[in-house]
């Protein structure tokens, strides 16, 4: 009996023994504190998402706190596993890592409407750029436009093609920076070509002048008279006061201005006459007519020039200005001259005679009512 009695007391001592054990190890995990692994999963995946949604380019604040908040979280989740695991404190790695979810998803969304919003502001802006070269292309695609400018417009118009490339590349941020500075660059040959234009349609009360006596001494003298403008690159040939033909022409290489002495390439202005004709092998260009370049308006502005050190001492005034055939290239071509087609020459030339008035002129038109046109 003594013995059964002592086997009890062993195995009840062993029961309270495990029991208290267990309750040991149950208090031992409850006290031990939660991994703050699935805050630094969430964060993560946020990160992640906000990075393949560029977030890095379009959204870089956000983006960044978002990096920053993490880097804190896995510095405090290190730190704290190097302590004694009961007094483990998560409460910072978990705070951080919110953080970090929060402005990753922030940044993701963000990314995508900027995106969006990117896209369209460069597109709008191609398109806007576009335009404008197409304007320097209608008012100066052969206007003989300054080296510096003609450099601008060669450069500006690279980064517009490259602009449009990194645009289908959709590679906005590079995209964005060229089309800003083919923006400028555009804008500014427009903006300079048309200043050195508009000085130019300075003369135009002149023109307008010499235009309007040379038609009413045709109608007087019932002839026929050849008006050149240069601006609109037009030869009309007038009888009896009235336009009955109309030419295209091509003309010196720098026809912008008065001819000023020879070599310059520039096509005269003034009034002249027919003083000789030539076909078949009088002439390498079809058929032309000789004018009576320079006439004395022109050895006189030529003289001053000289005398007030324009031009150098020494500087031919030159000649041999003619309308002849060899035209129809799409450019301008000659050392001054007015190029017409063959076909157009053939019409024209047995028209006229010695004598027949020749006016040139740099436009019938103002440069206000030529501005409007082409902004319509």
């Amino acid at each position: 009996m003594k013995q059964g009695r002592n086997v009890i007391k062993i195995v009840g001592r062993l029961v309270i023994i495990l029991a208290v054990s267990a309750l040991l190890a149950i208090t031992a995990v409850i006290f031990i504190p939660d991994s703050p692994e699935e805050e630094i999963r969430e964060a993560f995946a946020a990160i992640s998402e906000a990075s393949s949604s560029n977030a890095h380019l379009y959204s870089r604040r956000l983006f960044r706190e978002a990096e920053a908040a993490y880097d804190s979280a896995m510095s405090a989740w290190k730190r704290e596993n190097r302590r004694f695991i009961y007094f483990r404190d998560y409460s910072d790695v978990i705070t951080y890592a919110k953080k970090a979810a929060e402005k990753g998803r922030l940044a993701a969304t963000s990314s995508v409407s900027g995106s969006r919003n990117l896209r369209e502001r460069i597109e709008s802006r191609i398109k806007e750029t576009k335009e404008t070269d197409n304007k320097i292309e209608s008012f100066f695609g052969r206007y003989p436009l300054r080296e510096e400018l003609r450099n601008r417009l060669a450069k500006g118009r690279l980064l517009l093609r490259e602009a449009e490339v990194a645009f289908k590349k959709s590679q906005l941020l590079a995209a964005n920076r060229k089309i800003t500075d083919a923006e400028y660059l555009l804008a500014e040959v427009l903006k300079s070509a048309t200043e050195e234009l508009k000085s130019y349609f300075g003369a135009y009360p002149t023109w307008k002048k010499w235009a309007e006596t040379s038609i009413a001494e045709s109608a007087r003298n019932k002839s026929s008279l050849i008006l050149v403008d240069k601006f609109a690159r037009k030869c009309y040939l007038y009888i009896n006061g009235i336009r009955k033909y109309e030419f295209e022409t091509e003309l010196g290489k720098n026809w912008v201005g008065d001819k000023r002495r020879m070599g310059d390439k520039a096509t005269p202005e003034g009034r002249y006459v027919i003083t000789r004709k030539y076909q078949g092998k009088e002439t390498q260009y079809h058929k032309s007519l000789a004018i009576n370049y320079p006439n004395s308006d022109d050895i006189e502005r030529f003289n001053s020039d000289i005398a007030r050190g324009i031009i150098p001492k020494g500087t031919k005034i030159g000649n041999g200005i003619e309308i002849h055939g060899g035209g129809g290239r799409g450019a301008d071509w000659t050392d001054g001259c007015v190029a017409l087609s063959d076909r157009d020459m053939d019409i024209l030339f047995p028209v006229v005679k010695t004598g027949t008035p020749v006016t040139i002129v740099g436009s019938l038109r103002k440069i206000e009512d030529i501005i409007s046109v082409q902004n319509e």
